[in-house]
């Protein structure tokens, strides 16, 4: 058995383990709402837990946090080993065509947008979990209800009011505890089983949604049966020990604004507002954590942590000034930019970027599709950016304003992120169709960049490629012309089956533009700038892995210390001296201070490693320009490559003033397996949901890529 073999067997063995821990923290969730868990399992484990060192809380870090920690740092040692010793992208043929039939859409139209039959499986077992865990406990608070409304002096009605209040917010808390996985970019978990954060946001969304129904219900209920008991003096209080209402009405109202910015129609119409106003997470945790105190905010402690540990490698990247090579201006109001990327860093087709240019705005970030293939371009990154919104657009005029050329634009990057691996590349599928609306062609770019080299690698199998663009104007044909490389690549075109069905839809006839023009602008090296690099180096998942484990124990050691030295010698462990929110607060301190120094250590480890790699690199890195040496730092115009340009000539057929018939081109693709990718609008990504989804073709496997804040 060759080392390949065996890595799998490892993986293997770790994807059956993680499983199995999976399924037990599972139980505990399901468990959690019952007189079982809260009379018998968790007395048990506090009498077991409870210590000078960490105190009540430490009984909800084992349950809660430790779980998705461990399987959190285990799936990254899984992830590391699919990449150093597998191909993940020949892995997992036979399961992925038998979960066929589960990924198909089954809803494509209405408020959750496009789901999936696993999709909704998923959520319908997440709406039960919800619904029983509001029964349970709704159950067991009603049993006593009456002698504690007679014990209090409170009519019947009123001491439900003021139980149900208590169980929506429990039940909005399991929901919180989810709400951060899907924003994770850089996440272990999302990976193992097979999302990323472009792809998962939806769930965010739909998490979003519930936790703030179910938050602000149980405010009001609160607020309501205060008001009838004549107790409204409760909103200001912030008790030293047990829950603040302060700091409740805080983290509500915070929450309020970000919710009522990010609906769909204010979040595309006033994106800024939404952005600038989503910041405000950071207030809604740090006071709902204030609120209920840190013991029972362990619940949601997992996805949060993990998100920290992310963001925070995010911000040491953004850091880092990128060097900007080129930039090539399309006629039809696109713009190509040319990173140097180290040749180390590999990334999947679909992969995503997320850009800042200060001269633009300084806070505002925007993710682009990759449009290079790392396999192919060793050197080079490339996204392509439409003129559509506000920032894109005064991208373009800096760009392409003949008055003023530039010679230097100062970028920074996150990123990149995609899936570890493209199973719609994989032997399984007989062909490919690409389905594209205006710019939502860009994904597909490296798909086709990935699959041409693919096609001229000795036994590789490629499937048949077809792909449908849907624009506006003739002059949106030149983004096609991106879709091969350079004239100065041994690859041969000629190898990929590849057809492209290009509709121009608000044109009748070809315009007389020369479309075969374009400007390139190179920019100047500085010396300050470098290449894109993997935020933690090759060995990332090794890294993050790293960082979560010690952060983690740094974290314990804190609070440890904090309880048993100090804590400990006010109240010994009775709980009801020291304050609460001042234990809450400094925990929060520890934490932060822990992933802050860890992530920090793990980043200038590697940036000193890639440093030493990129000086070799530096030496050799010396951009040929199209002209002259003269014309280096100037706009010039350049005819498209001449080889690519032949070849797309020979593949492309372009159909002037009308839109394509999608059901009949997908009905009539022979194979046994299509694979149908869409990028576009969203009725363009429904329509042909609708389509796979029909039973028509059960040859048609729908994938949608495309990415929506």
């Amino acid at each position: 058995m060759d080392s390949s073999e065996g890595m799998k067997q490892v993986r293997l063995a770790l994807r059956v383990f993680l499983m199995i821990v999976l399924i037990g923290y599972i139980m505990v969730w399901i468990m959690m709402p019952t007189n079982t868990f809260y009379l018998h399992w968790l007395p048990h484990i506090h009498a077991k837990t409870d210590s000078t060192y960490f105190g009540n809380q430490g009984a909800s870090m084992l349950i809660y946090t430790f779980p998705i920690l461990f399987i959190a740092t285990l799936g990254c040692l899984y992830l590391h080993l699919g990449k150093k010793y597998v191909d993940c992208d020949t892995e997992g043929n036979v399961e992925n065509s038998g979960l066929a039939s589960w990924k198909r859409p089954v809803l494509v139209k209405g408020p959750l947008g496009i789901v999936s039959w696993i999709e909704l499986l998923f959520l319908t077992m997440f709406i039960a979990m919800l619904v029983w865990s509001f029964s349970s406990y709704l159950h067991g608070m009603f049993a006593s209800v009456t002698q504690q409304a007679a014990h209090e002096g409170e009519h019947v009605w009123e001491a439900k009011l003021e139980s149900s209040g208590l169980v929506l917010g429990l039940v909005g808390n399991i929901c919180l505890g989810f709400l951060f996985f899907p924003i994770t970019r850089g996440s272990s978990v999302l990976q193992l089983i097979g999302l990323t954060s472009e792809g998962s946001i939806k769930y965010h969304i739909w998490l979003a949604h519930i936790v703030m129904t179910l938050f602000t219900a149980h405010g009001l209920s609160y607020i309501v049966f205060w008001a009838k008991t004549h107790q409204m003096s409760q909103m200001l209080i912030w008790g030293k020990i047990g829950i603040s209402n302060v700091a409740g009405e805080v983290a509500l109202l915070s929450g309020i604004v970000m919710w009522a910015t990010s609906f769909s129609g204010i979040r595309r119409e006033l994106f800024e507002l939404f952005f600038f106003t989503h910041h405000l997470y950071i207030i809604f945790i740090v006071f709902f954590v204030l609120h209920v105190e840190f013991s029972y905010s362990c619940i949601m402690l997992p996805g949060f942590y993990l998100f920290l540990i992310d963001r925070f490698l995010r911000f040491l990247q953004s850091q880092q000034r990128v060097r900007l090579l080129s930039a090539r201006v399309l006629p039809c109001e696109a713009v190509e930019l040319n990173f140097s990327k180290n040749p180390g860093l590999s990334y999947t087709p679909t992969s995503s970027v997320f850009i800042n240019v200060p001269s633009i705005s300084k806070l505002q970030w925007h993710p682009f599709s990759i449009t290079s293939s790392s396999k192919m371009d060793l050197d080079k990154l490339s996204v392509v950016i439409k003129s559509n919104g506000c920032w894109s657009q005064k991208m373009y005029q800096m760009l392409s304003s003949p008055s003023s050329p530039m010679d230097r634009m100062e970028v920074s990057v996150e990123g990149p992120y995609g899936p570890p691996s493209t199973h719609f590349l994989k032997a399984f599928h007989d062909m490919l169709v690409m389905v594209s609306g205006g710019s939502g062609i860009t994904p597909f770019i490296s798909i086709i960049r990935e699959l041409l080299f693919r096609s001229n690698t000795k036994g590789s199998k490629n499937p048949r490629v077809l792909l449908i663009c849907d624009f506006k104007k003739s002059l949106d044909l030149t983004m096609l012309q991106l879709l091969f490389p350079v004239s100065g690549t041994n690859l041969d075109t000629s190898c990929l089956q590849l057809q492209i069905e290009a509709y121009v839809t608000g044109e009748k006839e070809p315009t007389t533009d020369d479309q075969n023009l374009l400007q390139t602008i190179w920019f100047k090296p500085n010396a300050l700038d470098a290449p894109i690099s993997a935020v933690l180096g090759a060995n990332n998942w090794l890294w993050l892995a790293a960082i979560i484990t010690s952060s983690f124990i740094i974290f314990l050691l804190l609070i440890g210390i904090l309880t048993r030295c100090y804590i400990y010698l006010v109240d010994h462990n009775s709980y009801m001296i020291y304050s609460y929110s001042l234990r809450s607060a400094l925990n929060m301190l520890f934490l932060c201070v822990s992933i802050a120094v860890t992530a920090t250590a793990a980043f200038l480890c590697n940036k000193k490693q890639n440093g030493k790699e990129l000086r070799q690199i530096q030496n050799m890195d010396v951009p040929t320009p199209m002209k002259s040496p003269g014309t280096w730092f100037h706009n010039e115009d350049i005819e498209l490559e001449s080889l690519p340009h032949q070849s797309l000539v020979q593949t492309t057929k372009i159909h002037h003033g009308e839109r394509p018939n999608l059901r009949k081109i997908l009905l009539e693709c022979k194979g046994s397996s299509i694979g149908v990718l869409v990028s576009g609008p969203k009725k363009m990504r429904q329509e042909v949901a609708a389509i796979c989804s029909s039973g028509l073709a059960k040859n048609l496997h729908f994938d949608s890529i495309s990415f929506s804040w």
